[in-house]
């Protein structure tokens, strides 16, 4: 298995705050990142009033060669964001991954089982996957298809599918309904 290029630790900072029903008592959200932070544990960063920030975790940022299209996608949206996935916990959710590629932060929203958080990037963070980009993108050049030589549209013989043994033509009447009959 190929090796990431550069891993950066990556601090995730989660803001928890009173849930407005009685059957959520938290809302949990990602809101900031701490690149190069060291390990932390749910550290509170910050109380105000009945919110509270805490250091959560600290995760690995991985960002490959070959996943250079993607971060380009990331660097050219509006606001470029990192993807924190966690853990669908009401009570407190675990970090499992942050992210810097778009399409593998949809992968984890297409699924539905995760919390899934798009935490703006720090301007640090912009400039260090800018750099990696410049140095490890190529541009792949476009391959058009071709098609078979062989005019598979000029037979028909109503056999259907070569690989499926059939006795008789495919269009005939099913059986066992007779004609004028029906069920």
């Amino acid at each position: 298995m190929q090796q990431p290029s550069v891993c950066l630790p990556l601090g995730i900072v989660i803001r928890r705050v009173p849930g407005k029903t009685r059957w959520v008592r938290h809302v949990w959200k990602a809101v900031d990142l701490l690149p190069g932070a060291g390990p932390a544990a749910w550290k509170v960063l910050r109380e105000e009033g009945e919110a509270v920030e805490y250091h959560a975790a600290t995760v690995t940022l991985e960002l490959w060669r070959t996943d250079t299209e993607a971060y380009l996608s990331a660097l050219s949206a509006r606001v470029p964001s990192i993807g924190v996935i966690m853990s669908n916990d009401p009570d407190r959710p675990q970090v499992l991954l942050a992210t810097a590629s778009p399409y593998e932060t949809q992968d984890y929203l297409d699924s539905g089982e995760e919390l899934v958080e798009l935490v703006p990037m720090p301007e640090g963070l912009v400039a260090l996957i800018r750099d990696f980009v410049e140095e490890h993108h190529t541009e792949e050049a476009f391959v058009k298809r071709r098609r078979d030589r062989e005019r598979t549209d000029r037979k028909v013989d109503g056999v259907g599918d070569a690989r499926i043994p059939q006795l008789t033509d495919v269009y005939r009447s099913p059986a066992g309904r007779k004609a004028g009959r029906l069920h």
